[in-house]
């Protein structure tokens, strides 16, 4: 069975930027090491605001600009754009937690053929929980795993937290 690898907004602002942490830094180090490796379908979602941010519902809960589309930390991770290199990707630009279009596409690639998604990124607790989420929604009987190592949330507290709600959902954590 095919897999497909989803790297979730692995961007500047959130390994070493605006939004950035000891453990964001750690698991963009463990994930471009995956991506290096992986031989399969690879798509990276890339969290997108404009200017006007702090003017939006996230912006106002989160006053931090941040992945600011056209700026240095909206762009992809230097390592992770380093592991892409010389692979084919698909990119997708989503304007909040999670992707509906990364659904859909999956959902009408998984009618095609079945396939299993992993999901690494940032933030565990954000992003990458609510596409988890999501993806099990629209393929309920799709495989869906989360490395736990190439993640990092908003703390590990928060992390850990999101770990477990994944998991209680049937998401399958390693």
């Amino acid at each position: 069975m095919d897999r497909i690898l989803i790297v979730v907004d692995m961007q500047s602002d959130f390994v070493d930027g605006a939004l950035g942490t000891k453990e964001a830094q750690e698991a963009a180090c463990l994930a471009a090491s995956k991506i290096e490796r992986f031989p399969g379908r690879i798509i990276a979602t890339l969290d997108t605001h404009g200017q006007d941010y702090l003017d939006t519902a996230e912006g106002k809960k989160l006053p931090v600009v941040h992945c600011v589309k056209g700026t240095a930390g909206w762009e992809l991770h230097e390592k992770i754009q380093q592991a892409l290199a010389g692979k084919s990707y698909q990119t997708i630009e989503k304007d909040t937690f999670g992707s509906v279009r990364l659904a859909q596409e999956l959902l009408e690639a998984w009618q095609k053929e079945p396939f299993e998604a992993e999901l690494i990124g940032l933030c565990t607790d954000i992003c990458v929980v609510s596409n988890a989420l999501l993806l099990k929604a629209y393929l309920p009987q799709m495989r869906i795993v989360v490395d736990a190592g190439c993640c990092a949330g908003v703390t590990p507290k928060t992390h850990q937290a999101a770990l477990e709600t994944m998991k209680m959902c049937q998401i399958e954590v390693v």
